[in-house]
Order: structure tokens, then sequence, then C-alpha cells
């Protein structure tokens, strides 16, 4: 049946509609109140004289329908089964990071902020969004010195209240030491109410209150008192002028601007509370062949769809007119439990708001554009220097990682256009090859990696962190599975070795060396190649995964399974030393002479256990990287 036979044939009430190529792929999701309406609108020419989008008509070949009860289910609908089909046509919100948010709740006996990702309905106050850890974490600081809130768990208050002394944060007056009854339940709900005043924006009112106490104070001659309101008082005033105010009402707002060069689109989201821009983050995409208001509809839906928990304001402004834009305040409504307009002004205080959040998005693609044309002309390099089959816009790079013979691991990464694809990272325990083995333990993750080769397509390029062994074993791995694919090893040189363009790296002058098979000597980049500093960052992210899960391996194992890990030392050693030195803590405090007393237990063991436990030391003081 001929598409549009088949838009003729589609019933007429709201839904889902899904244009498919000709092998079944979904090419584009879309929502529609008329179902048969909407998709003759993409087959015929529409009021502007042409196709809507002729690319997709192009290679469209039949369209799927959802029926649904209502077009606000069709929206809920449409946002999972782009999640769920990822069609090239849509755009696709990838971060699905939760904003930060501070919560506050008054029925603690000592309330204290605590950073969340979720605005639950619970009964205590939430504060934010906070686009970003960094941000949060200066708030909070700021806020401190201006009202000391306790900051510890509540396991760490009682174990103080148990001393009976106050911690360092008491004595660096960022916290008035209520554990040790140093501050009255009056004096800190003070704190709080200013707090709360602060984070809601009503800095006026704040600073009204606190001249009023200051006043007070000073004419009960408490001038102690009224000089502590007053810095309190200077620290809120400059505090507040660093906030930029863009609308003297105290409103709720999120502001979506919009940026096109051709396929190219940037988002921008400027977070507007209690009139002042809190926070902003930017939005990317490639390859959009949609209009602006179908892409600006289509974010909107996703950022605000069902489980992304995203605090909704008191109203939305966009920088494009979004098709059916009731549908979208219905949903918000619902979920706010009050009306919540999304709006696209066209004059006014409200359209300079939303030209900004536009020359925001303006900026930020031009960023990205000139990013992707440096890892364009990177990759370029590359190919024409390394002689590769295309440019590498997809790379992979493996790293194999043990300490002194043991805890053998490996990472995967994986990076598009000089972007981390984070969700295709990939860790492997080494399961059957000697941990020391760095040629054994590579050429099993290689075997795993390439039997899944259908399911997981090779990249354009395959790196490994290593010189020409490692890079033989990839070379032969590839060979025996009948693949090819282009490969390289990166490893900066070794001291013995002649000098060459040198690199800053690690604190001192060391050589990149690239191995490519079937030549006999290293390619040397110079240090400024874009080529180099690509493949650079690749390599380094790859050691810094690999090093990371092996730490989190060290943190979890326990007493039995860390000396079983002790490279030469059986389980007759392992009871021996147990039974003389008492406990782990003994074998790992112990010195090599200690150790070489224990009966069995040679100069060369003590020498390795005290290599080993020295390698594995700061494992248990180093957090794992998010």
């Amino acid at each position: 049946m001929a598409l549009a036979e088949r838009a003729d044939s589609l019933p007429t009430g709201p839904g889902v509609y899904l244009f498919k190529s000709a092998r079944g792929k979904v090419l584009y999701v879309g929502k529609a109140q008329n179902l048969r309406s909407r998709v003759r609108s993409y087959l015929t020419p529409g009021g502007d004289g042409r196709l809507r989008v002729p690319h997709l008509v192009e290679r469209a070949a039949d369209v799927d329908v959802l029926v649904t009860p209502t077009v606000k289910d069709a929206l809920l609908l449409e946002n999972e089964l782009i999640k769920q089909h990822k069609p090239p046509f849509n755009v696709r919100l990838r971060d699905d990071k939760q904003y930060l948010g501070l919560r506050l709740d008054p029925k603690d006996p000592w309330p204290r902020l605590i950073p969340v990702r979720r605005f639950a309905r619970d009964g205590a106050l939430h504060f934010g969004p906070y686009t970003s850890s960094a941000a949060l974490r200066a708030a909070v600081s700021n806020l401190r010195r201006i009202f000391p809130l306790r900051s510890c768990s509540d396991a760490v208050f009682k174990d103080y209240a148990r001393r009976g002394r106050p911690c360092i944060e008491y004595e660096m007056k960022r916290c008035p030491g209520p554990c040790c009854g140093l501050v009255t339940p009056e004096s800190y709900a003070e704190l709080v109410e200013g707090t709360t005043l602060f984070l809601r924006g009503r800095s006026e009112e704040l600073v009204e209150d606190l001249k009023a106490r200051m006043e007070r104070a000073a004419g009960a001659e408490e001038f102690e008192e009224a000089a502590r309101l007053r810095d309190r008082i200077a620290a809120v005033e400059r505090t507040v002028e660093r906030q930029q105010i863009v609308d003297d009402r105290p409103v709720d707002r999120d502001v979506f601007g919009l940026a096109r060069r051709g396929g190219e689109v940037a988002v921008q989201v400027l977070l507007v509370r209690e009139g002042r821009v809190v926070g902003a983050s930017d939005h990317g995409f490639s390859d959009v062949r949609i209009d602006d208001g179908e892409v600006m509809g289509s974010f909107l839906g996703q950022y605000y769809g069902a489980g992304e928990e995203r605090p909704v304001p008191r109203e939305v402004l966009c920088g494009a007119e979004v098709p059916e834009a009731e549908v979208l305040e219905s949903y918000l409504s619902e979920r706010a439990g009050r009306r919540v307009p999304v709006r696209h002004p066209r004059r006014g205080a409200l359209r300079e708001l939303v030209a900004t959040a536009d020359r925001n998005a303006e900026l930020a693609l031009a960023r990205r554009v000139e990013a992707r044309e440096s890892v364009a002309a990177a990759a370029e390099e590359l190919r024409e220097r390394l002689r590769l089959a295309r440019p590498p816009h997809r790379i992979e790079c493996y790293d194999v990682s043990n300490l002194q013979g043991s805890f053998a691991v490996a990472s995967r990464v994986v990076f598009e256009d000089g972007q981390p694809c984070k969700a295709d990272y990939r860790r492997y325990r080494i399961r059957e090859a000697e941990a020391g083995d760095d040629y054994a333990c590579l050429r099993e993750v290689m075997l795993r990696r390439l039997a899944r080769h259908e399911s997981e397509p090779l990249p354009d390029l395959l790196m490994v962190d290593g010189g020409k062994g490692q890079l033989g074993v990839v070379s032969a791995a590839l060979r025996d599975a009948g693949l090819e694919v282009d490969h390289l090893g990166i490893a900066k040189e070794r001291d013995a070795e002649a000098p060459g363009p040198r690199v800053r790296r690690s604190g001192g002058l060391k050589a990149e060396r690239v191995f490519l098979p079937g030549r006999k000597d290293a390619v040397l980049l110079p240090p400024s190649s874009r080529g180099l500093l690509l493949l650079q960052r690749v390599r380094d992210e790859a050691h810094r995964f690999a090093i990371e899960f092996q730490r989190s391996l060290r943190r979890r194992i326990g007493l039995t399974s860390i000396l079983e890990e002790l490279p030469g030392i059986g389980p007759g050693k392992r009871r021996a030393l147990l039974r003389h030195l008492g406990s782990l803590r003994g074998v790992r405090e112990a010195s090599v002479e200690t150790l070489a007393s224990v009966p069995g237990v040679s100069l060369r063991d003590a020498e390795t256990i005290r290599r080993f436990f020295a390698a594995a030391a700061p494992a248990g003081d180093e957090p794992a990287s998010p």
C-alpha cells in the first residue's frame, strides 16, 4: 500500500505515528490530535508550498499508528517510543541527569541543607535547581558563611554530642555547635529562617529583618551581637549583587532559546527562580531535519517527560512556537497541581528574556560547531598521517591494569566525534589469563570484544594503550576473527630511548609514539598535532577508567581475598602470616624484616608483599570517580 493510501486509512483520533523505512526501521515518532490529518500534512505541500519534511518522506515506506485515549497520553507515549527506537529524525535528549537541589526539613530538631536530585513532596522545603554540583557546593559554601547551619550527618552529630566537644567546623565559625549545646534552639531557628528567605530570593525582606534585629541589639547595648548582624547584612547584600536579576517580579520560569545552522541545533535553558537566573544549560543536536517548532516541542516533551522529576516552574517561555502547546500545558499542569502556561512571547519584557536565551543558544552552537570542526580536522590529520582507511570519527581504546601482578582488569572507552560515549564504556574482569601477563589479558579482552562484533559494530579506529607487543596481540585477534579494522598502539617513550618530539606529560617530558601494524618504526606526531592530542585524550580516559575500576575492586575485597591476591603467596604462607602477625593490619604494616622472619616466608616474598601493600595503600583513601 502506498504511503498516501496508508495515510487516508488512518483513524482521526489522537495517538502516535511512526514513519518507518523499507526495512522497518523507525525514522520518526510524532504525536497528533488527529492522526490522519497530521500524517497527510507530511505528504502534501503545506501552506508554505513545500513538503514539511522532504528527507523523511523520501526515506519513509510505511507509517504505523498507536491510538491513545487523549493527546496527553500520546505525548507520554511519544517520549517512551523515542527513547526505545532512537529515531534519526527526532531530537533526543541524551543528558538524563536530574538537576541538583537542596532540601531543608524544618521538622528536624537541628535542620541542615542536604543535596538531593529529586524534589519529593515530603513536607520539607526544596530549593534549586542547580545545574552542576560545583554550583551547588559554591552556593552552600557562601551561604554557610552567612547562616552557618550544621552540615554533618545525624550519626556524626550524635558522635560529637557524645564526646561533648564540637568539630573543627565550629572553630571555623561555619557551625554554631548545636551538638554540644553551644547555640539555643531559638538562635538556630533564626539561622534556618534566614537561610530559607535567602534561598527563596526574598533578600529585601531578609535584610530588613536583620537590620531590625541589629537595631534592637544596639539599643540593648549588645554591641557584639549588633556587629555580627551588621556583617551578616553586608554579606547578604554582596551576594545578592552578584546574582543577575531578569525580572522584578519573583516568578519561577524556565526559558528555552533555540539557535540553528542547517542541521545543527542548540537549545539553551535558563532557569529563573524568584526573578533571578540561578542556572543554565545547553543541549546540542546534529542532523536535525524538522522545523524549529517541532524541535522545541519534542525537546520539551522529553525534558519534562515521565521519570525526569524535574521541578515544574510557574510558566515556560519558548523561543519557537510549539505545535499543540496546550497538550504540554495540560501535562505540566497535572504534574504541578496548578496551571502552567507554555508561551511564545513576541513582544515586551518576556520577549527580551527569550531573546537572551536565544543569544546564549547562538554562543553555545558556535562553540559546538567550532569544536566539531576542530575534531574533524584532527580526524582528517590522523587519516592522512597514519594512512587510515577513513577519518576515525568513532574510536575505541583498551587498557589493561594490574597491581603488582594481581587485580587484573581492563577497560574500554569509546569516543565519537571527540566526545566520550559513556554508555558504551565497558569494564572487564580478567577470568582466564594470568594477572601479571598483560599480553594474555589483552588477548582475552579482545576475543571477548570481537565475539560481539555483530551486536556491537566495530569502530573506525581501535586503539590500545601500549607498544608493539600490545599492538601485535590486537592484530592477531583481528586476524583470527577474520575482521579488518584500523588499529594502533600509543605509548610514551622509555627513558633509555632516543629523544624525539616530546610532550609534557605527568610532570615530565615524554615523547608519544604511535605504533602501526606492519610498520617497524613508531610514528612521531608533532606535539602540537590535533590528532595526537585526540589520541592522548582517549588513551588517558581509558587509563583512568581502568584504574578507577581496579581501585573500586580493591575497596570491596575483604581480608581473605586480599591475602589471596598476594602474588606468589600460597595458602600455607597466608596462614603463617596471619598466625604470626595476628591480622591483616599486622601483615600490612609489617616491615620487610618482620615479614621475612615468618617461617616459610623468604626475603623475596617479604619484598613482594611490602611492594604490594605500598602500591595498594592509596586505594582506601581515594573516592571513586563519578
